[in-house]
């Protein structure tokens, strides 16, 4: 049944029915512009050293801001952010820093501790937390001990320099409360959690982005000094899209303005543009250069100054408010109270909305507010039921999530040919990334992976960020999967983007299944079946569809490439790359995944047929594809080789070589367990109201007597005939699941490892040209370079791969019911059906997060301070994959995205 109505589910309904658009401000800065593929202009695409960390603060981004814990509108016209000194470090924090993906010995990692608390959908209230060292930050301790470490070991992380020891540094809280769609309240709380007094410099920054150097558009914003109550600071805002806001700040902080230019004097040894830059505070304050700020209190960036020295336990607040309310307008200068302003706007004001000279208890009772409605909200998407642990855990995965938002532009073209104003790039990017791709358009809000290591959407990771978002915010995730799908997305072949360093990639076609989720989601917590968005959906999905079946199954026999298809360095040879032997791979995950594309396409076309009949023939037509899949999978592939090994009892890879001769890839990995997710089952009652579909699916049955067992038929009921298409049939399921729920092997205490336990002693080998390429197995980071080394599918556990696991099986436990039942673990002489045996991985994933008998929770491994101190015991990080054996949390730390689908489990499965 729906839900009664919360205050920010009307907000989100007013968004929906544009009344007011609530998430026109929101937290859309990136974390990492520099080291961007959009910002690399170079010759040979080396986006990795074209802007530098040491440059980021000095250069005028061309695409997109960045900044720690900050807002902006939702086309970044407009931004806001934190920025601190500790009167140590030699450079001004703005933004966030970290290894690059050639400076880091597993790739690209950040090298600082924040974490996200809250976020309504609507950014009604948010809530982070920046920890900031109060000694001079080791800038180059990690660089440099980074690079003396191998591949074998692990990474070196600001934790380990020791700069937090004795407790010294500040935490630092940033929070959000909205007043109205353009009046939005912000506090800055920072505490001293060492042993003896510091100073601290907080500098909340507002800038413009810079759109006015590039020669297409030479309007340019203006953030002026304007007159304000006593005992407060105001700049007055000017953007020509948006007319006038003004930035207020209590205290009567010192105002700093320069302009969002580039220092191009301390960069290239050139003429600046003028006499203020971009990195001016930094100089100011970091270089007591004086002059470097603007005395006239004018430009397109400014900063209020608030010197704080703390005592050792105290804390220091810290009042801004970014609004659309002129603050100054009909002010009755008589009264004696605060808040009495007669302008109009301030009359259209909501009731507890303070006025813009109160910054005492009408500025905190409206934060008391919002927290409050946030409470009421996830109150109704958070299972009572579950302890209070597992609702913190659940909530900062929600916050992850609608932080992990940011806007992202990028336009192909534009990029390729340069701007007007600037040199023209060098004729080799035509050949070079993207040159494909000049129909790509972007410019638009995106859930992203991880705003700092993956700051560019990626195709497969957003299918799975809609499905926890979906449970918060429909509207949302039903927008990010239209997006990719749009003309100014998609390419003209039918190719989705896969992400920014190569959108030509291949990306695993999981958009037709999230989408499936999404409807099926928002109809049980909304009430509402969003038909129009399913049909829409489909109607460019089958274009989709269409590039898969004509470039990935080049001799049309129903097996599929694809190359890496999201996973990796999880093969013997790099799977995007020329085969070093020649030939190439039939590989069962590229099959398989088309053959989950056809159920969800048909599933899709169903229910849509239930109200237009002229969808039947489109899911005959899908249906006929899945058999021909199935078959070709199991039993003759290309020439009469199929992927399903019956000796082994497991599903392989193929090499064909160019004699002629076909070898299965022995490994036993993520890729043979890919094929247990196209699984769907076919209802009577769904089947019965479509007598054309039924008539042709009979047909076909009767006329192709070789298919028939990856299609039972055995479940009736007074319903009638239940149907089961699946590519594992039953006997292949129970091999499969012996080796998948096998301790020695899959099974971790912490979910399903993406590649067998087997190969920890049996390394898999192949001699090409004299050289050996391994696969063996590594639960933690990887040990080779492949794909940048960030990223290792060779033994740790990934959630979106086990999330789609827990679904099948509950997939096949619905048809099989409590009949079908299998030793969990494999040799345990104990035996569970499929929903328990789904429900016991969806709770080891779960326990990743949460805190054992001990108290400790394996996500955090042996970082003590995360595991013991009460100041980061409660705080969690949600990465992008975890060690195969112990739990604990590797590459990406901010990889909510994917792994926010931890949110989904809880509410599904419990703890």
């Amino acid at each position: 049944m729906p839900r009664t109505p919360t205050t920010e589910d009307r907000r989100l309904e007013e968004g929906r029915t544009h009344k007011k658009y609530w998430k026109r401000w929101g937290p859309y800065l990136s974390e990492r512009q520099w080291c961007t593929v959009r910002e690399d202009y170079s010759r040979d695409g080396a986006a990795w050293e074209h802007i530098p960390h040491d440059h980021a603060r000095s250069r005028a981004n061309r695409w997109g801001e960045d900044g720690i814990g900050g807002i902006s509108d939702r086309h970044q016209m407009m931004c806001f952010s934190l920025a601190l000194w500790n009167g140590r470090d030699p450079i001004l924090k703005e933004r966030l820093f970290g290894l690059t993906g050639n400076q880091g010995n597993h790739g690209e990692d950040v090298k600082e501790c924040y974490f996200y608390l809250d976020s309504t959908p609507t950014h009604s209230y948010m809530r982070m937390l920046y920890k900031y060292p109060q000694a001079r930050f080791p800038y180059e301790q990690l660089v440099e001990e980074n690079a003396r470490r191998g591949r074998g070991q692990p990474e070196f992380e600001l934790l380990d320099t020791g700069v937090f020891s004795g407790d010294r540094y500040f935490d630092v809280f940033v929070e959000y409360a909205k007043a109205d769609v353009e009046d939005i309240l912000i506090r800055i709380t920072a505490f001293n959690r060492g042993p003896e007094a510091a100073a601290l410099h907080v500098l909340p920054q507002f800038w413009f982005r810079n759109t006015w150097s590039w020669g297409k558009d030479l309007r340019r914003p203006i953030a002026r000094r304007a007159a304000s109550f006593p005992g407060t600071a105001c700049v007055e805002l000017e953007h020509w899209q948006y007319g006038k806001r003004w930035l207020l700040g209590a205290g009567n902080p010192d105002l700093l303005f320069t302009e969002n230019e580039t220092n191009c004097a301390r960069l290239f040894n050139g003429p600046n543009r003028g006499p203020y830059v971009k990195d001016a505070f930094h100089e100011y304050l970091v270089h007591g250069n004086k002059a470097a700020v603007n005395r006239d209190l004018a430009g397109t960036k400014m900063a209020a100054l608030y010197p704080l020295y703390l005592e050792s336990g105290a804390s220091a607040t810290l009042k801004l408010r970014l609004t659309d309310i002129e603050p100054l307008a009909g002010l009755d200068t008589d009264s004696p109270r605060s808040g009495i302003i007669t302008s109009p706007a301030h009359a259209e004001r909501a009731a507890g909305v303070p006025g813009t000279d109160d910054f005492a208890a009408g500025f905190d009772a409206l934060f008391t507010t919002r927290q409050k409605e946030a409470e009421e909200f996830y109150e109704s998407r958070i299972p009572k039921t579950l302890s209070a642990d597992a609702k913190a855990v659940m909530r900062q995965s929600f916050a992850g999530m609608f932080w992990s938002k940011q806007f992202y532009h990028y336009d192909v073209r534009a990029w390729l040919e340069g701007d007007p104003a600037g040199p023209k790039p060098p004729d080799e990017r035509w050949h070079g990334r993207n040159k494909d791709w000049t129909h790509l358009y972007n410019e638009d809000v995106i859930s992203m992976p991880d705003k700092w290591e993956y700051p560019w959407y990626a195709a497969w990771d957003l299918a799975f960020h809609c499905i926890p978002i979906a449970l918060a915010d429909p509207d949302f995730a039903k927008e990010q999967l239209i997006l990719l799908l749009r003309e100014w997305y998609m390419h003209p072949n039918g190719q989705l983007p896969a992400y920014e360093w190569a959108f030509g990639d291949v990306n695993p076609p999981v958009h037709a299944w999230a989408a499936w989720r999404v409807y099926k989601i928002e109809r049980r917590v909304r009430g509402v079946s969003d038909r129009a968005f399913l049909e829409r959906v489909f109607h460019k999905l089958l274009l989709n569809f269409t590039w898969w079946v004509n470039r990935k199954d080049p001799d049309g026999a129903n097996i599929f490439q694809g190359g890496f298809l999201g996973l990796d360095n999880i093969g013997v040879f790099d799977r995007s790359a020329p085969l070093p032997t020649g030939g190439h791979l039939e590989q069962s995950d590229g099959t398989s995944w088309m053959g989950m594309y056809c159920l969800n396409m048909l599933a899709i076309a169903l229910e849509l047929a239930k109200e237009d009949m002229a969808y039947e023939d489109v899911a005959s037509k899908f249906f006929e594809h899945f058999v021909y899949i199935a078959h070709a999978m199991n039993d003759i592939g290309i020439d009469g080789m199929a992927l399903w090994d019956n000796e082994d009892g497991f599903y392989y890879d193929v090499l064909r070589l160019p004699d002629g001769s076909q070898h299965f890839l022995k490994i036993r990995s993520m890729v043979g367990l890919i094929p247990l997710f196209a699984v769907e089952t076919l209802e009577p009652e769904i089947v019965d109201r479509l007598p054309g579909f039924k008539r042709r699916m009979q047909w076909f049955v009767d006329n192709h007597p070789d298919i028939p067992e990856h299609i039972e038929m055995t479940q009736r009921s007074a319903r009638g005939v239940r149907r089961l298409l699946s590519l594992v049939n039953r006997k292949q399921l129970r091999r499969v699941l012996a080796r998948m729920l096998d301790e020695n092997e899959f099974l971790s205490p912490y979910g399903v490892r993406a590649l067998s336990r087997f190969h920890q002693d049996h390394p898999y080998e192949v001699q090409v040209n004299g050289n050996i390429s391994r696969v063996q197995y590594e639960p933690a980071e990887s040990v080779a370079g492949l794909f940048g080394g960030n990223s290792n599918w060779r033994g740790p556990i990934w959630f979106p791969v086990n999330y789609l696991l827990v679904e099948s099986l509950q997939k096949f436990h619905h048809y099989y019911g409590e009949d079908f039942k299998v030793e969990f673990p494999t040799h345990a002489k104990r035996e569970c059906d499929l929903w328990t045996v789904a429900a016991e991985i969806s709770r080891r994933l779960v326990r990743i997060f949460l805190r054992d008998r001990t108290g400790r929770r394996p996500v955090a491994g042996g970082a003590e301070i995360l595991q013991n101190d009460p100041h980061w015991r409660d705080l969690v990080l949600f990465y992008e994959y975890f060690h195969g054996d112990s739990g604990a949390g590797l590459g990406a730390s901010h990889q909510t995205g994917w792994t926010g689908l931890v949110a989904k489990l809880l509410e599904q499965s419990g703890e």
